[in-house]
């Protein structure tokens, strides 16, 4: 069976900052036919910690429009799918690591 890559890269905003320090929480973009059970063992294998929890959520693209000469172009940006992984007390991800 073809492995795919579930994690496509971590979401690192002011509100998940906030949410870092406080929860222990940390968000991923992640592959839109992931389930909560593949996630939850990639991030224990890959970061070596152990999860409480996965929330995900599927993130609707935005609608874009643009306007030229020819007339006007309608499009959307595409769906994705986050998830929000909780850890346990005493774990934590180094997201910037490799930075």
């Amino acid at each position: 069976m073809k492995q795919k890559k579930i994690l496509l890269n971590p979401l690192y905003t002011e509100k998940m900052a906030g949410l870092q320090e406080g929860l222990n929480q940390y968000a991923f973009r992640v592959d839109n036919n992931a389930n909560k059970i593949e996630i939850k063992r990639t991030i224990e294998n890959k970061f070596e910690v152990k999860v409480k929890s996965v929330r995900t959520m599927n993130v609707r693209g935005k609608k874009r429009q643009q306007l030229t000469r020819a007339g006007r172009f309608e499009g959307r940006r595409p769906d994705w799918k986050k998830a929000i992984v909780t850890l346990e007390k005493g774990h934590e991800i180094d997201l910037f690591s490799n930075a």
